[in-house]
């Protein structure tokens, strides 16, 4: 697998490699069998990363020292192409390695983790700073000579050169190695903050000790509750695991405020309980040294070097965005407590909503203004039809096929996989894994992976995608039943599958989801819209007792609740958004507690409701540079999604072909090939508009 955003995020130092071990370690090793080879994880130890890791970052400094002395004038092919077919040992490692860390993580993989990360970022740095390299690459990016190649080729000499000057090409070798301590010193502080955060998840929850602690548990809530404890091997009757798939449905429907308080409690304080855990003074580091590393490279402040790469650019731009839909969604907010408090009162409650009650009295609310229980909606969201009705989906608009296979090794039992084809030319075009639930060791949340990118420099090669997700097993040889926000993440997550398994290019740094921050989650978040789609709540939404498809009384309900609860949505997430753009635009220390408060305060936060990544435990930010002066993005990609649906609701609906078409050919087979802006507006025709959100949102437009 080729990433170029990898490659210059990791980085090294060179190590002497054990020439007599090294042969027989089976990560160093090429992937075989199947499919252009998949990885070989019946053979993989923890005590062979740190070897394995050591020979391939000698390996790759090799390749690229002999690309950077090549006496030859560069060329595309001698310079980038030799480039994009370096580090293949390096990528596969990667790849292994990134599963480890997010779904199989132990105390001794946490101790490599540890000593590996400031390696990696060493690694990274020796290419990044490599000036006979940059020299080469310069020249190309400025050679009248690179206007011949082909769109593509010069779309990846562009990517290369501003990548080689984000990270310092272009400095003074003294800045240069203060750029490469601060890296180093990050990577150290990236990892911290993600054990710190793992710990806290892993070993608290709540326990639940009598029948009265169940009350108000949907069933399969209860059974998840009893199961967890008998995993943890507590003398209690139930807990409720310190996770979002855990907390949120506890404080949905359990009737013991006492409870729901505690969940709330252990949940909004991951890395914040003054323990061995809490991650104040490790986020105080690192935004620190991000400041420092911002200035050095000649941007006033971390967001604003952040943005250079990004569609929006500006900051001033996203905080714009942001605060225009604020007041929309914090006026609804008002409106929805409003209503909350009245049953709170009527039911003699004598107290205010708190962050602990809002989710309990919104559903009532939603029960009695729209006749929608979730409960009775989630017999009929059993997870394996909704994997179907992605799969069909996925056929409908992009013509692939999934079949299950078995014939590959998996990392943990729980993961299968699929064979992806296009069912009209019945090519393969690569694998799906799908590792479903929570387990200790494993992350919280949901994401998508590629362990391969789809190429064809030297002929076809196949991608390998993954969606990861945690939810909770219940009783065993039981379906598992999901909420409506949870089938929604997992269309959102094979959006990003989809994404990779369509890629259509030449070069590996550019396939798949290697776009944009801030544009990598709009089709993504766009594949939401076609789980409410009749055609997929007709076929996959069926009782898990029954098998009978939601009724369509019950379907025109959820069609009206469709806008319930989107001011809460919208001010928990841009809250978050708005926090970490102002926390990479300050240039002086903070205090996270103080800064936290100040910020919401002058927001006017409504206290009923908390951010959906408080700052000691924003993984988004605080595990690495991906989502730092970023998390904005989700909203960003949201107005693209809000506008590329009309255009489906514009024409012949959901399935309409001709649309479907435009969105493959534009946007999901493209990935970095093309201007993000220039590959939206081939799409749409024109580009996108913000109003679409908002009515989207059901919020007020401006005019």
């Amino acid at each position: 697998m080729k990433k170029l955003m990898t490659i210059f995020l990791m980085g090294t130092t060179l190590f002497a490699a054990n020439a007599q071990t090294i042969p027989d370690n089976p990560l160093v090793q090429k992937w075989t069998g199947p499919y252009g080879g998949v990885p070989a994880f019946n053979e993989y130890k923890v005590s062979q990363f740190k070897p394995a890791i050591e020979f391939a970052i000698q390996e790759k400094l090799n390749q690229i020292e002999a690309i950077a002395n090549n006496p030859k004038a560069p060329t595309f092919d001698n310079t980038i192409a030799a480039m994009e077919r370096s580090g293949e040992t390096m990528d596969r490692i990667s790849t292994v390695y990134g599963i480890y860390r997010s779904n199989l993580s132990s105390p001794e993989f946490s101790a490599i983790d540890r000593e590996m990360s400031p390696k990696f970022s060493e690694f990274s740095d020796k290419i990044n700073q490599n000036k006979k390299l940059f020299t080469r690459v310069e020249t190309l990016y400025n050679s009248k000579e690179s206007k011949k190649l082909t769109k593509e080729q010069q779309r990846l000499i562009w990517l290369y050169y501003t990548n080689f000057v984000r990270q310092g090409a272009k400095l003074n070798e003294a800045d240069k190695e203060k750029v490469a301590a601060i890296n180093k010193e990050l990577a150290s502080l990236f990892t911290r903050f993600s054990q710190n955060l793992l710990a806290e998840e892993q070993n608290q929850y709540v326990e639940l000790k009598t029948e009265s602690d169940f009350d108000g548990l949907p069933e399969e809530v209860k059974k998840a509750a009893i199961a967890e404890a008998k995993d943890r091997k507590l003398n209690v009757m139930g807990c409720i695991a310190n996770t979002r798939s855990s907390i949120e449905p506890f404080l949905t429907f359990s009737t013991r405020r006492d409870l729901r308080e505690k969940a709330f409690d252990i949940f909004v304080k991951r890395g914040d309980n003054g323990n061995a855990n809490d991650n104040n003074s490790t986020l105080v580091s690192i935004l620190e040294l991000r400041t420092k590393k911002a200035k050095l490279l000649g941007f006033p402040t971390f967001a604003h070097w952040s943005l250079s790469n990004k569609m929006a650019k500006d900051p001033q731009k996203t905080l714009d965005l942001m605060l225009s839909v604020w007041e929309p969604a914090v006026e609804k907010v008002r409106e929805d407590v409003a209503e909350m408090q009245k049953i709170v009162d009527a039911e003699g409650g004598k107290f205010k909503i708190q962050p602990w009650d809002y989710r309990y009295y919104a559903e009532k609310v939603r029960k009695a203004k729209y006749d929608l229980d979730q409960n009775e909606v989630k017999p009929y969201l059993q997870l394996e039809k909704l994997r179907e009705g992605m799969f069909w989906v996925a056929g409908e608009l992009f013509n692939l096929n999934f079949k299950q296979i078995t014939n590959v090794p998996v990392y943990h039992p729980d993961v299968r996989v699929w064979e992806v084809s296009n069912k009209l030319t019945g090519k393969t075009v690569g694998l799906w894994y799908f590792d479903p639930y929570a387990r200790a060791g494993k992350r919280s949340g949901a994401w998508m992976n590629a362990y391969r990118n789809q190429e064809r420099m030297d002929g076809e090669v196949l991608t390998i995608v993954s969606n990861n997700c945690n939810f909770v097993k219940g009783a065993p040889n039981e379906p598992i039943l999901i909420s409506w926000e949870d089938a929604s993440t997992l269309f959102h997550e094979f959006g990003h599958a989809l994404h990779g398994l369509c890629s259509n290019v030449t070069y590996p740094s550019l396939a798949g989801t290697s776009v944009a921050r801030d544009y990598v989650e709009f089709p993504s978040q766009l594949l939401e819209h076609w789980l409410a789609t009749p055609e997929v709540l007709n076929k996959f939404a069926l009782h898990y007792k029954t098998g009978e498809p939601l009724p369509k009384a019950l379907v025109d309900r959820i069609e009206r609740a469709a806008n319930f609860g989107e001011g809460f949505s919208t001010v928990e997430t841009i809250s978050s958004s708005l926090i970490d753009m102002k926390l990479h635009l300050a240039t002086t220390t903070i205090d996270p507690h103080k800064f936290e408060k100040e910020t919401l305060d002058a927001l006017h936060m409504p206290s009923e409701i908390v951010m959906r990544h408080r700052i000691p435990q924003f993984g988004h930010i605080f595990s690495g540079d991906g989502y730092s002066a970023g998390y904005y993005s989700y909203l960003w990609a949201d107005v693209i999604n809000a506008d590329a649906w009309e255009a489906f609701t514009e024409g012949k609906g959901a399935y309409d072909k001709a649309v479907a078409k435009r969105l493959y050919e534009s946007v999901f087979s493209v990935g970095n090939t093309i201007d993000q802006e220039k590959a939206y507006e081939n799409f749409r025709g024109r580009a996108p508009k913000s109003d679409a959100l908002m009515r989207a949102r059901n919020f007020p437009i401006k005019k």
